[in-house]
C-alpha cells in the first residue's frame, strides 16, 4: 500500500466506503460504474468506462487489497472502493519460464488448475484464485499439455467464490446484508 494511502488512513478513519463504482472485467480491465451506470443494471452486465490512464491504473494495483469477508477493494486514501469481480479477484497472464503475472503486475506460481462448465481456466496460486487471460489460453492449455501444470480439476463456476473465499459482487452482497427480517 502507498505511504500516502496510509497516511489518510490514520487522518480520516471513519470515511465510508464505497460500494458498485468500480468493476474488473475477465480481462483483466478496470471499470469506472457511476450512479447512471449503476442503475442500468450489474456489473459487467453494465459495465460503465474502462479506466485508460495509465498513472491510476498503477495507482489501483499498488492499492488493490481485499478483507477478511474476502471482498476485493481498491484503497482510494482514507475509502476503500470495492471492486465488482466478473470472474475472480486476479486476471492472470503468462510470463516467462511458465509464472503468472496478474492484472496488477504481481508475479507468482501456478497451483492448482481449474476448468468451470463453461470451459474458463481458472488457475489458484499463492496469491489466490484467478482466470487465464483469453489472450494466454493456447499457451496455458500447452503447459497443462506438457505437465508443467497440473491437469485442471472440473468445478462449478458458483462454487469457486467460497472454496476459494472471494465476494464477486460486495455492493450485492451489501444490499442482502442490509434487508430487514421478516415478520
Amino acid at each position: 500500500m502507498d505511504e500516502i494511502v496510509k497516511r489518510a488512513l490514520e487522518k480520516w478513519p471513519e470515511v465510508p466506503h464505497c460500494f458498485g463504482w468500480l468493476g474488473l472485467d475477465a480481462r483483466g480491465q478496470w471499470y469506472l460504474r457511476d450512479a447512471s451506470v449503476q442503475a442500468c443494471g450489474p456489473f459487467p452486465l453494465c459495465r460503465g468506462e474502462r479506466l485508460q490512464h495509465q498513472g491510476l491504473l498503477d495507482f489501483i494495483a499498488r492499492n488493490y487489497l481485499h478483507d477478511d469477508k474476502g471482498q476485493w477493494f481498491f484503497q482510494n486514501g482514507p475509502q476503500r472502493v470495492y471492486v465488482e469481480l466478473e470472474a475472480a479477484p486476479w486476471v492472470w497472464r503468462v510470463g516467462a519460464d511458465a509464472q503468472l503475472v496478474s492484472h496488477t503486475g504481481q508475479r507468482t506460481r501456478a497451483g492448482q488448475a481449474i476448468c468451470d462448465e463453461h470451459g474458463r481456466l481458472y488457475i489458484a496460486t499463492p496469491l489466490g484464485l484467478g482466470l487465464m487471460h483469453s489472450l494466454d489460453v493456447v499457451v496455458a492449455a500447452q503447459l497443462l499439455e506438457q505437465g508443467v501444470w497440473t491437469a485442471p480439476e472440473p468445478v462449478d463456476d458458483s462454487a469457486l467464490p467460497a472454496r476459494y473465499r472471494f465476494v464477486r459482487s460486495p455492493q450485492q452482497q451489501g444490499i442482502a446484508g442490509m434487508k430487514k427480517p421478516a415478520g
